[in-house]
């Protein structure tokens, strides 16, 4: 049998080239504008938290960047925490309302479907993180629409 003699990794080695670039480092132009969308559940799967990474990253680099929140997708901007609101129930908890938070700190909007809210999960608007702005279900199809004319960078973010 062959026989593996290789040392054991060790805190601070590396496994790959993370410093090799392939692509160009892509910054906005002046006016370019991006938006996120999340039709994606809190939890359930790592989508709707890398996406919101990807939005801050847009932001970051001089897109104007909002976030659209419906369907099940308002859960990641309601406010949590047990057994307090704003309590870490365990690890990584707050991670949807930190990232939302940071967004929204460096210059990004979130919007929020108060159909979906209401009608589908049973929240109020005093549910919303700070700073999230509700919109009618009507805008929903309207916000997408604007950043389509506008050649927006869009990311649909969908989980079922």
């Amino acid at each position: 049998m062959p026989a593996v003699n290789q040392p054991l990794h060790k805190k601070g080695d590396f496994f790959v080239d993370y410093e090799e670039k392939v692509f160009e480092d892509v910054k906005a132009r002046p006016g370019e504008k991006a938006l996120v969308t999340f039709h994606t559940v809190a939890f359930e799967g790592s989508i709707g938290f890398v996406n919101l990474l990807q939005a801050t990253r847009l932001q970051r680099k001089g897109y104007e960047t909002s976030v659209l929140l419906y369907g099940p997708g308002v859960q990641l901007g309601v406010q949590r925490g047990f057994p307090t609101i704003g309590d870490d129930a365990f690890p990584g908890h707050q991670n949807y309302g930190n990232q939302i938070m940071k967004f929204m700190a460096e210059g990004g909007k979130v919007y929020a479907c108060r159909f979906a809210l209401q009608a589908l999960y049973g929240h109020g608007e005093s549910s919303l993180i700070e700073g999230i702005r509700p919109i009618s279900p009507l805008d929903v199809l309207d916000i997408k629409l604007l950043h389509i004319r506008d050649n927006a960078v869009i990311i649909d973010t969908w989980t079922m």
